[in-house]
């Protein structure tokens, strides 16, 4: 399996909506993982936290359109394994998190405007527009 490409962002998902529609009419595939601590998330249905909380490998509500999977972990989630179980097929997955320990050679993803920078660690940034950027995801090293 090809993995990804990782980019850094901390805004919210709507922030990103051009990039998710260009890639879409491109016909790639992106993803959202947001890397934080979870409590008692917001809307889990109650069935589903007990299935889970009994043991159930997986619990999954389907329907209307979406699917909602509850998993236990046992520790830290592990990034390669979150990769390659939720996002196969993707060629981007955009990655929010409280700590940058978690992915720390992901290059950063900064929107201003028109203009998408994608700033490695390290490096200056290189800016981009939204049809830039998704033609360079085409790419195995995108960003270099």
């Amino acid at each position: 399996m090809k993995a990804p490409h990782l980019l850094r962002v901390e805004e919210g998902p709507e922030r990103f909506a051009p990039l998710f529609a260009a890639a879409r009419e491109a016909g790639l595939r992106l993803g959202w993982l947001d890397l934080a601590p979870l409590s008692q998330p917001a809307g889990l249905p109650a069935d589903l936290e007990a299935a889970a909380g009994q043991g159930a490998l997986r619990a999954v509500a389907a329907g209307g359109g979406r699917s909602l999977a509850v998993k236990p972990l046992r520790g830290e989630p592990v990034l390669q394994d979150l990769l390659r179980e939720h996002f196969r097929g993707c060629v981007l997955v955009l990655v929010r998190s409280t700590s940058t320990a978690e992915i720390p050679a992901a290059p950063r993803l900064q929107v201003g405007g028109e203009s998408w920078t994608v700033v490695p660690p390290g490096e200056a940034g290189r800016t981009y527009s939204v049809s830039d950027l998704v033609a360079a995801l085409r790419r195995p090293r995108p960003w270099s």
